[in-house]
């Protein structure tokens, strides 16, 4: 592709947000006379998004900054139906109510990134429930199913795969793509939409809505997709070990999120400045180009940018500080987080495999265990050889302070008087990633076996 006119895509390119374009040559030359409005949905499967939504968020923001309109579509509708794209099985089918309450909790996340109003380049949220939950579904099939190809639907992977992997696959699934195309059609019409944009999976849906706009009513429509994102290390973007990162602060703490980005690989630290933060360009090549030591300033420039644009300048600052104290001074930051467990609990003792997973260090007690079993759990910087170690109050820390826990006065060892709430703090280290989850006065350190994880 020759270098585009429009600021829009010539950014999108740059960035590496790019990867089909039903027509570029046409697309470019409207978004370069005029403000051009483009969509992108997301169905309402959860109540909070998680780290792998933030490049279809990005592109709709970097849309907004470029001088164009964004519209958020919420899948109030399509949710209830599940798209196939990507999965093995169907999705958990949710009730209205959960629905309702899923798009309650993911509509504050776009206003952190989007400016929504009444202006002309002023994003806009819909829900598309609001015209598919009316459908006759007669007059439907009459009107727009004789438009779509079941050979071609086929054809197209969000349907190809999961029969390739002999993979059942429901009518309500198969209907997905017919659903989502309506909707590119629906909001060509009430809303003057001219393009789709979405992940590479989605190609096969946005082409068709495309194709059904220009057959039922004459309106040249264009398509746009993303690259489908992994880490270096061949993770999913957003998922980690310990579950996802998600955006909401009452699913995942600022610190947490901080920490995500700051222990980004050293191969993905360029392409995730261009594609998480506002950047310039020549500032983002001068950090990718760091080396050493001196790429921890760039990974720590990428977890303030991402954290503030999510939560805001505060936290990120916060979480700044909390870990430099942490890792830079051997002070214990304010800012991580904790949990109390009951002294009394502590007293009878609890197997340490046990207590890795009720603090979340370990997702299960078989995971928990063979962690234990390959050296990678200690316990007040000594290490835990025996799973079903106990941990319980004379193997606190007895340093005697006081430690603010929760907004309380804790402490494991103290002098008479103090709570009868014993506090347990962790220390983690996983793999590359120095985060530290304080749980109160005992330590634990959890290390990545990964010889690369030495010397860090």
């Amino acid at each position: 592709m020759t270098q585009p006119k429009s600021e829009f895509l010539r950014a999108a390119s740059e960035r590496g947000f790019i990867h089909q374009c039903t027509d570029t040559d046409a697309l470019d030359d409207l978004a370069s006379n005029g403000i051009v409005t483009a969509y992108i949905g997301f169905d309402a499967t959860a109540d909070s998004l998680h780290a792998g939504s933030l490049v279809p968020i990005m592109l709709l923001r970097l849309l907004q900054r470029t001088g164009h309109r964004p519209i958020v579509l919420m899948g109030g509708g399509t949710t209830k139906v599940g798209d196939p794209s990507g999965k093995d099985t169907q999705r958990q089918l949710l009730t209205e109510e959960q629905i309702d309450a899923n798009i309650a909790g993911i509509r504050g996340i776009f206003e952190k990134y989007l400016t929504f109003g009444d202006g002309p380049t002023d994003a806009v949220m819909v829900n598309n429930a609001d015209w598919l939950d009316g459908l006759a579904y007669i007059d439907f099939l009459r009107d727009y199913g004789r438009h779509f190809s079941v050979n071609r639907m086929l054809s197209f992977d969000s349907v190809k795969l999961r029969l390739d992997r002999e993979q059942p696959l429901s009518f309500l699934e198969f209907n997905y793509m017919v659903l989502q195309s309506y909707d590119f059609m629906e909001l060509a019409r009430r809303h003057g939409c001219q393009v789709q944009m979405g992940g590479s999976d989605q190609w096969g849906n946005i082409v068709s809505g495309v194709d059904l706009g220009r057959r039922v009513d004459q309106t040249d429509l264009y398509g746009l997709t993303s690259p489908l994102l992994t880490t270096a290390g061949g993770a999913k973007m957003g998922k980690t070990a310990s579950g996802a990162i998600w955006l909401n602060a009452d699913r995942l703490s600022a610190y947490d999120y901080w920490q995500y980005w700051r222990n980004t690989h050293d191969d993905d630290v360029g392409r995730f400045l261009r594609l998480f933060t506002d950047l310039p360009l020549d500032e983002i090549a001068r950090l990718e180009a760091l080396e050493g030591a001196e790429l921890n300033e760039a990974k720590k420039t990428l977890a303030n940018a991402a954290t503030t644009m999510c939560h805001s300048a505060a936290e990120a600052a916060n979480a700044a500080e909390t870990a430099r104290r942490t890792f830079e001074e051997g002070t214990t930051g304010e800012d991580l987080p904790s949990v109390d467990i009951p002294k009394a609990e502590l007293g009878a003792g609890i197997p340490f495999y046990e207590l890795m997973r009720r603090l979340e260090l370990a997702s299960s007690n078989g995971e928990a265990r063979r962690l234990i079993k390959g050296g990678g759990a200690r316990l007040n910087d000594q290490r835990v050889d025996d799973e079903k170690d106990g941990c319980h109050n004379d193997r606190c820390n007895r340093r005697r302070h006081y430690q603010t826990v929760c907004g309380a006065q804790t402490a494991c060892a103290g002098p008479p008087g103090l709570t009868e709430r014993a506090s347990l703090a962790v220390r983690l280290i996983r793999a590359r990633r120095d985060r530290v989850v304080q749980r109160g006065d005992v330590y634990a350190d959890k290390v990545a076996q990964e010889p690369w994880c030495e010397g860090r």
